[in-house]
Formats: structure tokens, C-alpha cells, sequence
């Protein structure tokens, strides 16, 4: 954002439109104080950033406005919420204070207000951004509305994004896709979750996103009549059942289409399944379940059935709260049509997740309540947090993964655990201490090791003795952040008591050349490379470390002086760019990078998504290897950016670059006599492209193969593919993504 004069005439008046519809969008009750609150939240915040714009030119204050109506339109919130969300920004932006706000309003809007307040800039940047994330996520524990509301912040910030510089556009894209849709999911906001992978996707993926949406578009007439034809013949059958009810056809989001074209490897006009027609019933609650399959019923009998796409959510719900009772059936001309049957409440959860869960807790009994499950596991993945908040970062991830395998205790119990969980995973879920001390286990009475994947139905016993601990091995055993952070939280407990040794000795020696222990241990610990006091202890209890070399130090008042020494990692600085290194290679740059030439960095091209000119793409400052070069549409980049946005910098091609470059290219086909000699030829004299390598492999009347071509652009190689695509006997080519 930045600085201006204050708000104009014409400002005002939008900025009042603004509240008026934020207020119109509140669907709770309000009491007289709920509606003094909101009115002096909002007073406050337009006080506060009444000298402030954002990037697209308009007032600050319409951002916390809409933040605080998609709280309460679209995830439904109440008042607090409201307040909360006005405030947002207030203290991390302007004079504001947090007592400033406890004051004007309570306790409860303070701590909510502190949970949305980016930390401070710290020392250590590598960190900056999994520290506030970690901020933000350990609210949970707390009060659930924190991240809700930053999910409506981050979701007005996407929709909005437009005029921010594209390198940071694809940063904060990035860190969308990775923590902020998976987190979407697991608190049930589907629409959060499929806009925030729509929106990152038209953002990494320009091209294809803008591709998938045309041909949409382009085919909606036609999908409207089919839908209709598809749910003509259910209509009088529905009506006999005596239950109003809504039909509806909504399409597909485009990440997921995509999802869909890129793991089924055909082109979107064979993807037949754009759709899902939703069967939303208005039945009390104790009739949902019998009246859910009466419809199923109906359906199977009109369409044909596919029995195994049928999937259950209504006896067993997902762990994020969602039920629905889903179905595969042939329509109309023999295409694929997703069906899904649901109450007025299972739909109101399914579109506003948590907070609708709240609304209607209490209004049906279950065995257990699969929020505060998810919560309780949060809760103590948030008790032992890692020094490292990047690991933090990715074992909380390990909470938020899409689908659940359901097993079970000897006593036949559920437990719900992520799928890919394994059989030690189980251990730490039925209690920490179990896991510590799990020396076997068996699923389905057969002795089966730690690291077995559960399948769903297993059933597990876990054996223990009080002399078994976690060992380093664990950690490849687990893929849950519960069992993740306790393991790595044993392993730290019992390198510090280890390491209680080596901290004796190092006092020793610290003692005979008249160094203060305290002053001097961490910087020790810095100067021989290790990143706490624990591992450095722990390396000198087990004689890895010479301190003989200590009576070299210069000494003064207690305190020792260190020489100083050249970087040895890398060559940020805290902006989160580089210092240019000079090159090895000569000739001229194909790239400009941070708005220089190229040549004044070492850089090379990433090989594991292998960017080719005109490309869309990034730099990223690596540890030892200079300045990588990567596709905007890696498999890698949504880590490096949520995870390392400050070694992040702008790239782009230069017109002047004459280079080659080497794309890999997956071919798909009908198999036959000469398949490899034919596309060989198809490259080398028809497209005239020198071919790498190429390397085929026949099954049962189809190929797959891979080759790799030499290309000077996009263009060229987008060429070769059309043209690869239109050889007798090829179904697909695509360029491959590691």
C-alpha cells in the first residue's frame, strides 16, 4: 500500500456504498451492541487508514470492508467476526494499538485482532513467512474464527491481485496453493478451496487456465440442454416422493478439470464428466439418511450405474464435516454424470464448512464429532512446535491432506487418519505415549512393520514396552504432523539430555581461557556451523567436535572475539535479493534477472522442469548452486515460493536469445509395428528437431513413450506437439511435468 492525502469526496461515497452492502450481507441476529460495535469498528478502521491506498489506486479501507462482508456472506460468521475482520489491519498498518482495541471492545476481539497481526520483521528472513503462518495456524487452538478470517483476507487479496507485480503475484499464488486450499478443504470451505486453486491457476498456468475457460464457456448451451435431458425423466419420480427438493448442474471448477486432463492424459473433449448435478432434499434431519437412498434408488433405476463410483459420505462423513451421498451414472448418449444427494444441512455445511457445523452442532447425533477430532490432533501438533517453523509448517501439512482411510481399534472404535497414513501414524493417534513406546503392531492379527500403509477396514493392536523410544528412522515411518512433531519433540528431548555432557565440558573449557559461558554459546554454536545450543552440545557429548581450537580465540571481558568470516551459505542480503557473482560461462545472456543482465549472476536452468524460451518463469537463490532458473508451472514451485519467497526474484527471457533447449515430451498411442521409427522420423524431417533420446514401451495394444527434442522457444515445441498429435495412431502428447 501507499501513502497518500486524504480520502476524497468520491472516495467517501464508495466507501459508504461499501459498508451499506457489508451490512445488508449479515445474516445473524444482531443485538443493539452487536450493532454498536460494527459501527465503531468500522469508524475506527476508516479513521486509521483514511491516508492509505493500495496498489490498485483505491482506498485502504474497502479492503477490511469486503474482507469483513465474505466473512459474513459467504462463510456466514457473526458480529465479532465482523468487528474482527474490520480491524485487521489496524495495528499492523497504522498507530493503532492492541490495548487501543481491548478497550473499545473486549478481550476476545484483541486476541483475535493480535492472531491476524503479521509479526514483526525479524532477524532471520528465511523464516518471515512460516513464522506468521505459524502465528496464524496455532489461533486454532484458540478460536477457529482467526483463520477464517484470514481465509477471507486471502481470498479478497486473490480476487484482487491483478495490480501487483507478477513475481509477487506468483509468490503469494503459491502460498495460496499450498497451505491456504488445503486448509480451505479441511475446514470444509469448498468454494473457498476450488476459487483459491482457480484463481493460483490463472495466475501459474495462464494459458491453460484461459484454454479450459473458453472451451467452458464455449460449451455451456450445450451442457445446459444436456443436464436438462438428463433430469427430465427424474422429476415426476422425485415428485411421488413427497419431499421438496432442488436440482441443480454445476460445472466442474478449471483446476480440477485440469487435475483431471493432466492425470487421465486425454484432451478436455474427452472429458465427459464436466459436471455434477446436486440433488439438495428439504427433509428433517431424521429422514435424511432413508430419504438420501429413496433418491439413489430413483436415479439407478432411469440411469444405469457405475457400483464402484458410488461413495458413502453420509454414513461415514469426510474428516473436514462434509456428507453427501455420491454416484456414477450413464445418461443420455451414454456419457458420465456425477450425481450428488444431500440434505438443505449436509448442503449448507458442504458450502460453508466450519462455521455452518457450529450452526447446526447438536441437531444430530454421532458417534463423534470430526472437527474436534481434526482440532484435537491440531492441538497437539501445536503443542510441541519445532524451532524450525518451516518444518512446522510442512508437518501442520500433514493435517490438511484431501482424503481419509477409516480403521479401527480392538474394540472396534473408528479412527480417522489421512490417507498414505501408516500403521506407527495409528500408534501416536490413540495417544502419544503409545506411539513412543510402540514396539509392534499387527492389522488384522498379522504382524505387520511400523511403516505398513493402513488401507481402510484394517483393524490394528499395538504392542509397547516402556524401554522402546523414537529413533530418526521414525520420522520416514509417519506422514501426519501429530506423530511427525512428537517424534521429532522425543528426539530433541533426548539429544538435550545427551547433550548435557558435551554443555559441561564446553563450560570447562570455556573457564580456562576466562570466557563467560552464557555469552559466549550461542555465537560458539554459530561460528562451528550448528543452528542451536542443543545440537552443539549434543556434537561435543559424542566427540565430533575439536575444542582444543578454542584456546585460539581472542578473549575479551569474558567475551571471545571472532574473526570474521566470508559467508558460507549463500549471498542474500535481507531484501531477499542477491550481490551479483561473477560467471563462469561467456557469451551472451538469454535472460534478465532482477532487471539485470544474467550474466552478472551464476545461473543455470532448473533441470527438473526444464524451462524453455518463452516459458513463463522465476528465479529462485539456491544454497550452493547459484541462480536456478524454473517454469512458473514446476512441480517444485509451490514449495520454493510458500516456503522461500525471500529467494525468490523476477526472471524473464531477453528477445535477443538464439539458445537451445532440451523439453521432455510423454506420447501415448496405439501400438504397432514401426511406432518408434515413425515418430523419428515425424521429428527429425517433418518438424525438423533434433531428438535427444526417445525410449517406448508397448502394453497390450497401446504405447507410452517419452522422448526428448531440442527446441529454440515455446512456440516451436507447442508446434511439435500439434503436429505429433495429428500422426496416425497418437491419442495424446504432452509435455511433461516432474
Amino acid at each position: 500500500m501507499s501513502e497518500i492525502l486524504t480520502n476524497t469526496e468520491e472516495d467517501k461515497i464508495l466507501i459508504q456504498r461499501a459498508y451499506r452492502k457489508l451490512l445488508r450481507s449479515i445474516k445473524t441476529t444482531l443485538d443493539e451492541q452487536d450493532k454498536k460495535d460494527i459501527r465503531l469498528a468500522y469508524e475506527m478502521a476508516v479513521d486509521a487508514h483514511s491516508k492509505q491506498r493500495r496498489k490498485s489506486g483505491e482506498p485502504y479501507i474497502l479492503h477490511p470492508i469486503e474482507v469483513a462482508r465474505i466473512c459474513a456472506e459467504e462463510i456466514g460468521l457473526g458480529a465479532t467476526a465482523v468487528v474482527c475482520a474490520l480491524l485487521h489491519d489496524v495495528v499492523e498498518d497504522t498507530e493503532v494499538t492492541l490495548k487501543d482495541i481491548e478497550e473499545k471492545f473486549n478481550q476476545k476481539v484483541a486476541m483475535i485482532v493480535d492472531g491476524l497481526t503479521k509479526l514483526e520483521k525479524l532477524s532471520d528472513v528465511r523464516s518471515q513467512q512460516a513464522e506468521n503462518f505459524r502465528k496464524i495456524l496455532s489461533t486454532l487452538s484458540k478460536d477457529v474464527r482467526v483463520v477464517l478470517i484470514k481465509m477471507a483476507d486471502r481470498l479478497h487479496n486473490m480476487r484482487t491481485l491483478g495490480s501487483m507485480p507478477q513475481h509477487k503475484q506468483l509468490k503469494i499464488a503459491s502460498e495460496t496453493t499450498y497451505i491456504y486450499a488445503p486448509l480451505a478443504h479441511r475446514l470444509g470451505l469448498y468454494n473457498f478451496k476450488t476459487e483459491f486453486q482457480d484463481l493460483s491457476m490463472k495466475i501459474t498456468r495462464p494459458d491453460i487456465y484461459k484454454e479450459i475457460a473458453r472451451k467452458l464457456a464455449a460449451t455451456k448451451a450445450e451442457r445446459n440442454k444436456y443436464i436438462h435431458e438428463f433430469i427430465e425423466p427424474l422429476t415426476e419420480e422425485l415428485r411421488q416422493i413427497g419431499v421438496p427438493y432442488r436440482i441443480n448442474g454445476r460445472p466442474k471448477s478449471i483446476y480440477s478439470i485440469w487435475n483431471k486432463i493432466k492425470t487421465k492424459g486425454v484432451p478436455f473433449e474427452e472429458i465427459y464428466d464436466l459436471f455434477a448435478v446436486r440433488i439438495i432434499l428439504d427433509v428433517k434431519t431424521k429422514k435424511e439418511k432413508s430419504t438420501c437412498w429413496q433418491v439413489y434408488s430413483i436415479i439407478t433405476d432411469i440411469h444405469t450405474p457405475i457400483p464402484e463410483r458410488l461413495k458413502d459420505w453420509i454414513t461415514t462423513p469426510k474428516a473436514n464435516g462434509y456428507e453427501s451421498l455420491h454416484t456414477t451414472v450413464i445418461g443420455p448418449k451414454g456419457r458420465f454424470v456425477e450425481v450428488q444427494i444431500r440434505s438443505e444441512r449436509m448442503d449448507a455445511i458442504a458450502e460453508k464448512g466450519f462455521a455452518a457445523h457450529w450452526k447446526y452442532k447438536g441437531v444430530k447425533e454421532k458417534k463423534h464429532d470430526v472437527f474436534a477430532t481434526w482440532l484435537d490432533n491440531v492441538r497437539e501438533t501445536l503443542e510441541n512446535p519445532t524451532e524450525d517453523a518451516i518444518e512446522f509448517l510442512n508437518d501442520f501439512r500433514g493435517n490438511l491432506i484431501d482424503e481419509d482411510v477409516y480403521v479401527y481399534t480392538p474394540k472396534g472404535d473408528m479412527v480417522v487418519l489421512p490417507k498414505g497414513a501408516t500403521a506407527l501414524d495409528f500408534a501416536f493417534n490413540i495417544h502419544t505415549q503409545v506411539g513412543y513406546h510402540c514396539t509392534a503392531i499387527k492389522v488384522n492379527n498379522k504382524l505387520v512393520p511400523m511403516g505398513y500403509v493402513l488401507q481402510s477396514g484394517d483393524q490394528l493392536y499395538v504392542t509397547t514396552n516402556k524401554n522402546q523410544k523414537p529413533t530418526e528412522d521414525w520420522l520416514k515411518m509417519v506422514v501426519t504432523g501429530k506423530a511427525r512433531s512428537k517424534i521429532r519433540s522425543a528426539m530433541k528431548e533426548e539429544r538435550r539430555k545427551q547433550g548435557e555432557i558435551g554443555k559441561e565440558t564446553l563450560m570447562r573449557k570455556l573457564g580456562h581461557i576466562k570466557a563467560d559461558f552464557e555469552e559466549n554459546a550461542d555465537a560458539l554454536a554459530k561460528d562451528y556451523g550448528f543452528d542451536s545450543r542443543v545440537d552443539f552440545f549434543f556434537a561435543i557429548a559424542h566427540n565430533q567436535i575439536n575444542l582444543q581450537n578454542l584456546k585460539n580465540y581472542k578473549v575479551e571481558g569474558g567475551k571471545i572475539i571472532f574473526e570474521k568470516a566470508a559467508p558460507k551459505i549463500d549471498h542474500l542480503t535481507p531484501r531477499g535479493s542477491t550481490k551479483p557473482l561473477p560467471r563462469k560461462t561467456a557469451g551472451k545472456s538469454q535472460l534478465i534477472i532482477d532487471g539485470q543482465d544474467a550474466d552478472q549472476y551464476e545461473h543455470s536452468l532448473a533441470t527438473c522442469c526444464n524451462p524453455v524460451k518463452g516459458d513463463d518463469i522465476f528465479a529462485y537463490v539456491s544454497v550452493s548452486a547459484g541462480v536456478k532458473i524454473h517454469r512458473t508451472a514446476c512441480p517444485n514451485a509451490e514449495n520454493m515460493m510458500a516456503n522461500y519467497g525471500y529467494r525468490i526474484m523476477k526472471a524473464e527471457w531477453t528477445n535477443a536469445s538464439n539458445s537451445n533447449f532440451v523439453a521432455d515430451l510423454l506420447i501415448v498411442g496405439i501400438d504397432g509395428m514401426g511406432v518408434a521409427q515413425k515418430i523419428t522420423n515425424t521429428v527429425t524431417h517433418h518438424i525438423g528437431l533434433e531428438m535427444r533420446s526417445i525410449s517406448l514401451e508397448g502394453k497390450e495394444g497401446y504405447f507410452e513413450g517419452k522422448i526428448s527434442v531440442v527446441v529454440n522457444n515455446i512456440d516451436r515445441l507447442n508446434q511439435a506437439i500439434i503436429t505429433l498429435k495429428e500422426m496416425d495412431g497418437v491419442t495424446s502428447v504432452r509435455r511433461i511435468d516432474l
